[in-house]
């Protein structure tokens, strides 16, 4: 059983709930804030387009690489000691990127600002699950989820305001307000709670997963520079690999690890990691690549960009919720499945429209795609859960959250590379190739006055056809593999579903029912 203290009232469930819905609430602005300033921290703080990509990737990397060592520190030392923490460090990173003298140390800043933020979140899910029990523990985690949804829907406008009327070093102004209102809240009415039968951390298992998942992100973000085929670059992704082998050598020998590899046998446990991963590349890309092509190619202001934004992630605001009274009627499977296919609809159409056209045509099939992904999104951390010991939480919300937000961070490693390739090879069409690469990486990041300068002889407008030809290439392979996993998701968690026989999960698709 895990140590508890005596449960808390009502009031005071509402209270740790709400701590935690404010850390996740700072969560999306940290990532959707610097896309918006992107443009703004290159001209300040300088930087290559590599170190740019990393003001992004930093955060994602190390956010994504921490969360199941978070999650077992959690287990082992206290899900409130972590939480708070981690949140306390999550605010302290925000001041000091504030005042960031150049690129080297903001993405050093965002690096470590991504490991306190793993620590907040995945200590904070954990702490949810001892505190909410059954059905109420599935509509505390949908809060949850709604809470990162309103980050993500006013993240971008309230951004693009603060940017525009202070300049992009008060983006971190209300992160750090609503971090510090989470610490306040957690420090006077979060419970310390741990799993008795934690052995400490698994060391060994945690420093190979986070090298490896370092080192292929930072290879995926070197070759678009120095080509797939250099010396360097195999070398790094080697290295992951290996690392990667080792991880999974030491989880299988190790008494308590980090990642309980035997949970793979388990189809609907797969299909759980399967669905955490797809909102990386049919919707989270979308968060950074977007602001940066309204504000840095299409000459829009951060005002207008995070209006535009918020048809792509208002629907969180409401939607997990109603995906999570949806389950009465339908089964996980069905509801996960549809939303995807109907976030691929939108991705297509969105490849249709060119750039610089009508710009209230984007607002439709952006909106088409926040619909389908809140639809998954308010289901995914209860059904994540769902397979592990309540004892083992912090692991399951670790496995689960490193699965998505590693996702995330890779997926923007990656297409970005793909975009960067894609936008050279139009490039290398109208102007000469050995000059291609380094306009098109100056395009990716929204620096559209270096790629003109990369290539004197391209017009603007040519620039701008060509950044939009591979951003609509890069929409529809985005489609194709959104609607392939709707199907394996669809698959995996119907086949489980039907059969209702892991433990402690109950079989679903039952029949409608007003019951609460």
């Amino acid at each position: 059983m895990t140590q508890t203290l005596a449960r808390p009232l009502a009031a005071e469930q509402t209270l740790v709930l709400l701590s935690v819905c404010l850390a996740a609430a700072a969560m999306p602005l940290t990532f959707t804030g610097p896309a918006m300033a992107l443009p703004a921290i290159g001209k300040a703080l300088g930087g290559s387009p590599i170190a740019l990509n990393w003001v992004t990737n930093a955060f994602m990397l190390t956010f994504g690489s921490s969360l199941m060592a978070a999650g077992g520190l959690a287990d082992a030392y206290g899900r409130k000691r972590v939480f708070l923490v981690g949140v306390g460090a999550f605010a302290l990173c925000s001041l000091a990127l504030a005042v960031a003298p150049d690129i080297l140390w903001f993405d050093l800043g965002r690096a470590a600002q991504g490991g306190a933020a793993a620590a907040a979140f995945s200590s904070g899910m954990a702490a949810l699950a001892q505190e909410f029990e059954g059905a109420a523990r599935i509509r505390a985690f949908s809060i949850v989820g709604t809470s990162f949804g309103v980050g993500l829907a006013f993240g971008p406008v309230a951004s693009g305001l603060m940017i525009d009327a202070f300049g992009w070093r008060s983006i971190f102004a209300l992160v750090v307000v609503l971090a510090m209102l989470a610490l306040a809240l957690g420090a006077c009415f979060l419970r310390e709670t741990r799993d008795p039968d934690a052995a400490g951390l698994d060391w060994p298992g945690a420093l190979s997963f986070t090298l490896a998942l370092a080192l292929f992100t930072y290879g995926i973000l070197l070759a678009p520079e120095r080509g797939w085929s250099e010396p360097t670059v195999i070398g790094v992704l080697t290295g992951s690999v290996a690392l990667f082998i080792a991880f999974g050598a030491i989880e299988r020998r190790v008494m308590r690890p980090m990642l309980d590899l035997t949970l793979f046998r388990y189809p609907r446990f797969v299909g759980v990691q399967l669905l955490a991963a797809a909102p990386a590349y049919a919707f989270v890309v979308l968060l950074i690549l977007l602001p940066v092509r309204f504000i840095g190619v299409e000459g829009m202001s951060e005002i207008a960009a995070g209006r535009l934004m918020i048809a792509l992630s208002a629907p969180l605001l409401v939607l997990p919720v109603a995906a999570g009274l949806l389950t009465r009627c339908l089964s996980p499977a069905v509801i996960c499945g549809v939303g995807l296919l109907i976030c691929a609809v939108g991705l297509f159409w969105l490849s249709r429209l060119p750039l610089g056209g009508e710009t209230m045509g984007v607002v439709l099939p952006m909106a088409l795609i926040g619909i389908g992904i809140s639809l998954p999104w308010g289901l995914m951390d209860g059904l994540a859960v769902s397979v592990v010991p309540k004892e083992r939480a912090g692991m399951a919300t670790g496995i689960f959250s490193t699965t998505r937000v590693a996702g995330e961070g890779v997926a923007l490693a990656v297409v970005s590379a793909m975009l960067s390739a894609l936008t050279a090879k139009h490039l290398a069409a109208g102007g000469p190739a050995a000059h291609a690469s380094p306009a098109a990486q100056r395009l990716v990041t929204g620096d559209i006055g270096g790629a003109a300068a990369a290539l004197p002889q391209m017009s603007h407008a040519t620039l701008v056809q060509s950044y939009g030809d591979a951003f609509a290439t890069l929409l529809l392979m985005l489609c194709a593999i959104t609607v392939i996993t709707a199907v394996v998701v669809f698959a995996f968690l119907g086949r489980r579903a039907e059969q209702g026989t892991e433990p402690g999960v109950k079989t679903e698709g039952r029949p409608c029912t007003s019951e609460t």
